[in-house]
């Protein structure tokens, strides 16, 4: 992909089936062919793993992390498969490490509410569950 023209790669477990070691070992794996800089992770929450998976992807160096607000979408291929992991959960744990994000949480978990009220759905996040409005 990289010789395509692919400037990032995305690496993901849309089924959420994933674990902090099975993701460290994939991803010496692949950083023997491509730059970790160039590497990021996409992670569903379908066993409660996605963030220990993204805090295990942070220690070997990547540091693009594909979310979604309130953990909207869903894997489509795989019955039972949750959400993607929620961009709320993961920068309250971004900032619990003294991560800069530039992200505002309190105005993110706004925002979350909104979309969440206009769909009729519940939020998957728990940061947002805990800290929301509604």
């Amino acid at each position: 992909m990289r010789e395509m023209g692919c400037y990032e790669i995305s690496l993901g477990d849309t089924i959420g089936v994933g674990t902090p070691l099975a993701v460290q070992q994939m991803l010496q794996d692949v950083i023997n062919d491509v730059p970790i800089e160039q590497l990021a992770v996409h992670f569903h929450n379908t066993y409660g793993q996605a963030l220990v998976n993204i805090f295990a992807a942070l220690q070997l160096g990547v540091s693009v992390v594909d979310s979604s607000i309130a953990g909207l979408g869903g894997c489509p291929y795989a019955k039972g498969a949750s959400g993607n992991v929620a961009t709320e959960d993961v920068v309250y744990m971004l900032d619990g490490l003294g991560i800069q994000t530039g992200v505002d949480l309190g105005k993110l978990i706004s925002s979350a509410d909104f979309i969440c009220k206009a769909l009729g759905k519940k939020s998957a996040s728990s940061v947002g569950q805990a800290k929301s409005s509604l």
